[in-house]
């Protein structure tokens, strides 16, 4: 019995880490997500290794702008009317669950023409996906839950998103792993 529930508090505290292990891509770096600055996001996203798990924080100021997911033609002509996802907290955490590509622009008239958008190609994970935690327990919620990323997603739509603080993801994994090894250790 005592091994049995010794087993089952590693594999907990592997999920919890599992969790954390992915990247946080701030993007636009230091200057965040705008339309002020001159910075092309793409060459920005073309810089970077996407892989599944992985999180992109968008940082911006929510009056004015915001973060939409949207479709690969929606993103072609800047259009922010139908997206999949919307984000507007200012400080916008989205996990990257699978491989492909993911658009990304600010639905604030011209923002988008000016060159605030973003494509982000996921690169498969090396390990096997875990499941992250939902996003009523940490982060923030988008403002348009994607109800239709629940289904297969074609070439150019992304796929289901959480949504998890990174400043917390690493503190929820070190609480995690001290009360699993605390759990183990008591029996």
């Amino acid at each position: 019995m005592a091994c049995t529930k010794k087993t089952l508090a590693f594999l907990l505290m592997l999920a919890f880490v599992g969790v954390s292990l992915g990247a946080v891509h701030k993007v636009g770096d230091s200057t965040g997500w705008t339309s002020l600055g001159n910075i092309d996001y793409l060459k920005w996203a073309s810089t970077k290794n996407f892989h599944v798990g992985d999180s992109l924080l968008f940082q911006y100021n929510p009056q004015f702008h915001n973060a939409m997911q949207v479709t690969h033609d929606d993103f072609q002509s800047c259009n922010g009317t139908s997206a999949i996802a919307s984000y507007t907290s200012g400080s916008d955490s989205v996990t990257l669950k699978r491989p492909g590509h993911f658009y990304f622009l600010c639905g604030v008239p011209g923002h988008c023409q000016a060159g605030q958008k973003v494509d982000v190609l996921v690169k498969s994970s090396s390990k096997a996906p875990i499941a992250s935690p939902s996003p009523s327990t940490l982060g923030s919620s988008p403002a348009n839950p994607p109800s239709e990323m629940l289904g297969a997603p074609g070439p150019a739509q992304s796929s289901a998103l959480s949504l998890i603080s990174s400043k917390n993801s690493l503190a929820w994994s070190l609480v995690a792993v001290g009360g699993v090894f605390g759990f183990a250790f008591y029996f």
